[in-house]
Parts: structure tokens; C-alpha cells; sequence
């Protein structure tokens, strides 16, 4: 039976990573997979899933606004899928979410989201808001803040470190703009005590 799944965790936990192995996993029982990923965040290349561990994979990209049920049943008229990968699921919009959700319901096909939960401001994003309330599965993919506890934010900090409490949700970054922290670090750091 087909799912939507959520795996969600704060940034540089490996989402990417776990993402590349179970499609590998598909791919080398001979399964066809179908990977996508946000258009706008091309930190590995445009159409390119990345770790930072060195591996990748190319990828098909999705934009707001773009019917994701079109693009999928399109892909699926061009030969067996076994599973739907997404990345960076945080951008997807409400609609698309929905539209993946028909998608497993409609075409039995699964589909495997990754992205994060929250912003550097711990709020919500749209498309894992959406993913919360309509996976039918989730799965918390864990790292860990310096402290050694679970790490469940993430903070903002520009060039020189200064940890940042506001501004647009989406900034593509990676280790130089972004730092998972605990719930209790994250407080001290946006000056929450």
C-alpha cells in the first residue's frame, strides 16, 4: 500500500543523505525511482541532490505553484516507478502537499519527503505544516546540538557569527549560515531566557 511520508529533522542531520541511500536501495534491486527537489536552492547544482558527505544524485525540480500531480502521473506514463523522492519538502506549498497526497491515493505510488520542520525562528514551514498534517507516516531524523542532547532548532547566524532573529524564512545555507541547537541553546542564543 502506498504512503506519503514526512522525514523531518533541524539542518545537517543527514536528510539528504538518507534520502540518497533508500533510493540507491530501489536502484539497485532494479526499481525505477523518480527523485525531485526545489528548483531555487542550487547549493549542489541545479537539478542535483547533494550530501555533505560528497555523494549526489541528479534530480528532477520542482517550483511554487507547479502541479507536483501532473509531474508525477507524467513520469509514471513513461515507465514504472516504485517510490517518489523529494527533498528540501520544507518548500513545497499547501496545494502540492495535497497534490502528493492524491498522488499515493490516486496513482499507488509512495512518496518519500524530506525536509525540515521548523525555521531559524521556530516556526513552521508551509510545506512541512502541510506534511505534518497529511503524512501518514513520519519519521524524526536525529542530530545533536553541541550539548549533546537532541537537537530540534536551528539558528540563523551571518558572516561573523551573529545569531539572527529575523528576516525572510527561506535563505539557502548551509553549515556557514546555519547550527542546530537544542531547545534550551536555541533560547539562550535568539536571547530567550
Amino acid at each position: 500500500m502506498a504512503k506519503l511520508y514526512f522525514n523531518y529533522s533541524t539542518m545537517n542531520a543527514g536528510k539528504s543523505t538518507v534520502l540518497l541511500q533508500a533510493a540507491h536501495n530501489y536502484m539497485e534491486r532494479g526499481m525505477a525511482t523518480y527523485l525531485l527537489t526545489a528548483q531555487f536552492d542550487n547549493r549542489a547544482g541545479d537539478g542535483r541532490i547533494a550530501s555533505r558527505i560528497g555523494i549526489g544524485q541528479t534530480a528532477d525540480t520542482f517550483a511554487s505553484g507547479e502541479d507536483l500531480f501532473a509531474k508525477i502521473e507524467h513520469r509514471i506514463a513513461q515507465g514504472p516507478c516504485a517510490c517518489v523522492f523529494i527533498d528540501e519538502a520544507q518548500f513545497l506549498d499547501h496545494d502540492q502537499v495535497w497534490q502528493l497526497a492524491r498522488a499515493v491515493d490516486d496513482l499507488r505510488v509512495p512518496i518519500m519527503c524530506y525536509g525540515l520542520r521548523v525555521d531559524f525562528r521556530g516556526a513552521l514551514f508551509p510545506g512541512s505544516a502541510a506534511l505534518l498534517a497529511l503524512a501518514d507516516e513520519m519519521r524524526e531524523i536525529r542530530t545533536i546540538c553541541h550539548c549533546g542532547k537532541k537537537a530540534t532548532m536551528v539558528v540563523r547566524q551571518d558572516e561573523n557569527g551573529k545569531v539572527l532573529r529575523d528576516g525572510a524564512q527561506v535563505q539557502i545555507g548551509g553549515n556557514e549560515t546555519y547550527v542546530s541547537l537544542c531547545r534550551r541553546h536555541w533560547r539562550e542564543a535568539v536571547g530567550d531566557a
